[in-house]
């Protein structure tokens, strides 16, 4: 038998440890569940007992009081049957009568040329091995796409001991610069931002630069840039943006627009009893998200009314990117680094070549096998609509790999 909770909350990131925190308060049985080790989401990733200073009073917060925390742990459907929402994952079955949302976003990952080499990751997974234990202490490293990830990024592998020869940002230096006045009205990003550039240094940050092609045997030598400029590195970490983990709210069947879910002012998707918090509403930081959780946590419990402070802390309402993630839009020099032989869909092995442009995402999977593999097009997916406008397929269980056993329902399993 499934176990029952009042409220469900998907990922333990920023905003879900916020709304599991908010459940447990009002006096409701909450469930936390995360395929991580522990709670902290990607930006918070950290060793046992080592949690950042930004995210340890949560997780002291999240440890006083009484929250089911289900570690290790993939949703990979969810659905409403007989009043309630059933989550189902690799090793348990839960259900729950409000559930939140907050599934956080991943890379947004653009095939070039030796993209597939060993040693070359996703900006941000190269950032959570190494707080997971990676050794790069004097081994020497390049991280480029676009986007803020790339700062800390930078920073955490400086502090850990790596060489970081150059930071490749593909967007102009006057694009940046027209984000300045917002970031003036927040110093404290500012600070932050400047903060990372002095951990690796600023001399090695470049604009309108971008890693072109990766060079290796059996493993990753060397990065070539726009400017034909070779560095040698032994690792690599390459991302373009961020994507938000929807799949989970289009099962249930929220409405989404431009991409994101659609939610009202006490974080409620089109959906009843479907909460949402933090990235699949917008990208827009650590803050916004920790204020939409609260909200989402309160309002999964009872009916309430956001009051002034709690509406400071959420940080908008409707979303809209802020300045500084509009300084980033990709140039159509980036989107165009494949080759006809480049590998696109890596799970698969399909190569551009066999793409055609004129195709819908359904047609080029039927076609091609894209997105089929275990990623179920999480990399391909987004990567095929940046670069030929194939747009979205639909969403199908499981959201993420699964075992054949974890997708019977419990009495098929006898």
């Amino acid at each position: 038998m499934a176990e029952v909770f009042d409220v469900a909350v998907v990922g333990a990131g920023p905003a879900g440890v916020a709304a599991a925190c908010r459940v447990a308060e009002r006096g409701a049985r909450v469930a936390l569940v995360d395929e991580g080790f522990r709670p902290g989401g990607q930006i918070y990733r950290h060793r046992e007992g080592r949690a950042p200073a930004a995210i340890g009073e949560w997780m002291a917060r999240l440890a006083r009081l009484k929250v089911d925390v289900i570690h290790r742990t993939a949703v990979h459907d969810a659905l409403r049957l007989d009043g309630k929402f059933q989550l189902r994952a690799e090793s348990v079955h839960l259900e729950a009568r409000k559930i939140v949302l907050a599934t956080g976003a991943r890379e947004l990952l653009l095939p070039f040329p030796g993209w597939t080499l060993p040693n070359v990751f996703s900006a941000g997974g190269l950032q959570a091995l190494v707080k997971s234990g990676l050794e790069v202490a004097g081994k020497p490293v390049v991280i480029g796409g676009s986007g803020p990830l790339l700062l800390p990024v930078a920073a955490t592998l400086a502090k850990a001991g790596a060489k970081v020869e150059l930071v490749c940002e593909q967007a102009r230096r006057a694009s940046l610069a027209r984000a300045l006045p917002w970031l003036a009205r927040s110093p404290r990003k500012l600070a932050e931002a400047l903060s990372y550039q002095a951990a690796f240094g600023p001399s090695r940050y470049r604009t309108s630069t971008w890693i072109s092609e990766a060079i290796g045997t059996d493993r990753l030598e060397a990065v070539v840039t726009n400017s034909a400029r070779r560095v040698s590195c032994d690792f690599a970490g390459v991302s373009f943006g961020l994507v938000p983990n929807v799949e989970l709210a289009v099962l249930l069947g929220c409405e989404l627009r431009d991409g994101f879910v659609v939610v009202d002012r006490r974080q409620q998707s089109t959906v009843p009893g479907v909460f949402v918090a933090g990235e699949p509403c917008g990208i827009a930081g650590v803050d916004g998200a920790l204020g939409q959780g609260l909200v989402a946590g309160d309002a999964a419990c009872r009916d309430v009314t956001v009051t002034a402070d709690v509406e400071a802390a959420r940080g908008w309402y409707e979303y809209k990117p802020p300045p500084l993630l509009r300084s980033f839009a990709l140039r159509h020099e980036v989107l165009e680094l494949a080759r006809a032989d480049t590998v696109v869909c890596r799970c698969e092995d399909v190569r551009l070549s066999r793409f055609d442009p004129e195709w819908s995402a359904r047609e080029a999977k039927l076609a091609t096998r894209a997105s089929m593999g275990p990623c179920q097009g999480r990399i391909c997916g987004p990567a095929l609509d940046a670069i030929l406008g194939y747009g979205a397929d639909c969403v199908r269980c499981p959201a993420k790999p699964a075992t054949f056993e974890s997708l019977l329902i419990p009495e098929d399993r006898k």
